[in-house]
């Protein structure tokens, strides 16, 4: 457990209240050892043709916090980015996926996402689309955006990214209440926190091999988890996601 504060706090009079509150509570870590969270590839569809929109996750086991390729895939999610049809921009969207969807109107919005836990993660995207006949054309364009990255991220692209990436971090950090959140994450998953030049550093050195090197080692060839809810009736067959994980001609 972490007691984090961030604004005008008085340090000792924090220190004194958290002894009287949590002064009796155990100090020595369970250090039984436990095993590794087991990811299982499967699939969950709710088929529900009143809904307006199909909500859909599609995703692959991801990294932990501490895992030296959360950076990497950090960076691949800030290349997925994400979209709303409300936002438009269509062709000068920095995002390729975004433009593809935009163009074939596939989705309503979609989100990547990187969702980290201490031993494993789950690195996927997020999808609502009210074109219930058009469910598989999207999810084509899902995983042929991810087998693209997968196998010709440029270093472009994974510039643009991190550049994105750093500003939406330090943007995050406006305010105490995220600041607070960040001490006590960051301490809870790196024992101390890491500095904005330190993070910085470490998006600055991830480059296109490093990104094609961690989304191949967890994207390619993977099997993936799918959830689907709504009208779902023309979304993908699991087996055919499955399949389209990896590309014969690489």
């Amino acid at each position: 457990m972490v007691l984090a504060a961030a604004g005008g706090v008085d340090h000792d009079q924090l220190v004194k209240l958290a002894e009287q509150t949590f002064g009796g509570l155990p100090s020595v870590r369970n250090e039984s050892p436990q095993a590794k969270t087991k990811f299982v590839a499967s699939e969950i569809r709710v088929r529900n043709d009143e809904m307006d929109e199909a909500h859909i996750v599609y995703a692959h086991e991801g990294v932990s916090w501490t895992n030296p390729d959360y950076f990497p895939l950090l960076v691949a999610q800030s290349i997925l980015g994400s979209w709303d049809r409300t936002l438009g921009g269509g062709a000068n969207l920095s995002s390729n996926l975004a433009q593809r969807v935009a163009s074939s109107h596939g989705a309503n919005r979609f989100m990547a996402f990187n969702t980290c836990y201490s031993d494993t993660g789950l690195f996927g995207l997020y999808l609502v689309s009210s074109e219930r006949g058009h469910l598989d054309d999207l999810m084509y364009l899902v995983q042929n955006e991810l087998m693209r990255l997968t196998t010709a991220a440029t270093e472009a692209e994974v510039a643009r990214a991190k550049n994105q990436l750093k500003t939406s971090l330090l943007l995050q950090l406006d305010g105490t209440t995220p600041v607070c959140e960040d001490i006590g994450r960051q301490v809870l998953t790196y024992g101390r926190r890491l500095t904005p030049y330190e993070i910085d550093a470490r998006i600055e050195a991830v480059d296109a091999a490093a990104v094609r090197k961690a989304l191949y080692k967890y994207i390619y060839d993977k099997d993936p988890a799918l959830v689907g809810i709504g009208p779902i009736e023309a979304l993908t067959d699991y087996n055919r996601l499955q399949t389209a994980t990896s590309w014969l001609r690489v």
